[in-house]
């Protein structure tokens, strides 16, 4: 990792324009990628700060939140979304800075926030729509906080607006030991549906089960569809949440249920399958349907964040707090590399976190 600062006059891409930073007061440290590659391309770097357009609030960051478009934006195989910020990161916590004109919400400043964005995380400051912010439950730190826009909205459209998950149906969730994982765990109990888990340790599926999976496989020691079918009584699951895609397709469609829903929204097994996917989907009346959350539109998130702001929010902090993030590891920004390299290694349970502001200053704040 490479501490690149830089003074004076310089020109920087940002939103949809290029602006001049004039002065170090309107400069920042982010963590910037020139050439894609490994976790040794991320270089962290003074550049200008973000100015809230109409309708935006800035945000000052104390903590960012890993997710795999990460690692895949690193390489160059998911760029961000047109006129949006080059700069990673996809969910942030921290304190409302300033706001933009014509903010119609009554965020003000210091309040405490946390927002989903196209990018722009790993940094100091970024401008955020305020349709995407929403307040940080009291009993939650921003370290905690920054693991759940991105993850928990993930889990949370995937169930109820593309799977509209009902009450005693059963979910199988893939990746269980991940962000979104350990999120649709719990709301699938929030909803009152079974969730079943695959996950490729024992560790994990014992955390699974901790937040409330009802019952866990080892993908690398067993057949997961087997184990769906035992559990169901050969009924199959009602719904499948499907990070991994190719490799897992013909266990998928096996342990379906008869006019269940596959829900795709990752491939990191694998884009292209081999067989007769058609046919045996066709013949369990089965729904595939994919979904990813980057892409949407502005509105679609304002919605998805309403709705989850209405329907889940409270629960993190209610009296019996019944959801909570889940957070594996945290590392600082300058060390945002060795984060990459945990998440590669497939060794995180949860979330992993880069503190912008460290703890300790985030509690003397």
């Amino acid at each position: 990792m490479h501490r690149i600062l830089q003074t004076g006059r310089f020109l920087l891409r940002s939103q949809t324009a290029w602006h001049k930073c004039s002065s170090v007061a309107n400069m920042m440290q982010a963590v910037c990628v020139d050439v894609p590659g490994g976790p040794e391309s991320l270089l962290l770097r003074s550049v200008c700060r973000p100015q809230p357009k109409d309708g935006e609030v800035l945000i000052k960051v104390h903590a960012a939140a890993l997710n795999r478009a990460d690692l895949l934006q690193r390489r160059g195989l998911y760029p961000p979304p047109p006129g949006e910020s080059d700069i990673m990161g996809l969910e942030v916590a921290g304190t409302v800075d300033s706001l933009g004109p014509r903010v119609k919400m009554a965020w003000k400043p210091d309040d405490r926030v946390m927002a989903l964005l196209c990018g722009g995380g790993y940094a100091e400051y970024v401008s955020v729509p305020e349709e995407l912010l929403m307040s940080v439950p009291s009993n939650l730190t921003l370290g905690q906080a920054a693991a759940i826009p991105e993850a928990w909205l993930t889990a949370f459209q995937l169930l109820v607006f593309i799977a509209q998950v009902k009450e005693g149906e059963v979910v199988l969730v893939h990746a269980g030991g991940s962000g979104v994982g350990t999120a649709a765990v719990q709301l699938v109990r929030l909803f009152g549906a079974v969730p079943v888990v695959t996950a490729g340790s024992e560790e994990k599926l014992k955390m699974a089960e901790n937040l409330g999976a009802a019952a866990g496989f080892n993908y690398r020691e067993e057949s997961f569809a087997k184990g769906v079918q035992d559990f169901t009584g050969g009924k199959g699951a009602n719904v499948i949440l499907d990070c991994i895609g190719g490799c897992n397709w013909e266990q998928n469609v096996s342990c379906l249920a008869v006019d269940g829903r596959w829900v795709l929204y990752g491939t990191m097994g694998g884009r292209t399958v081999e067989g007769d996917l058609l046919g045996k989907l066709l013949s369990k009346r089965g729904h595939l349907l994919s979904s990813l959350l980057r892409s949407r539109s502005l509105q679609y998130k304002a919605d998805l964040v309403k709705a989850f702001s209405h329907r889940v929010l409270p629960h993190f902090s209610d009296q019996s707090a019944s959801l909570r993030p889940v957070i594996d590891s945290s590392f600082s920004l300058e060390d945002v590399a060795e984060a990459h390299r945990h998440m590669e290694a497939n060794r995180n349970m949860g979330k992993i976190i880069i503190n912008v502001v460290p703890p300790n200053r985030e509690l003397s704040d």
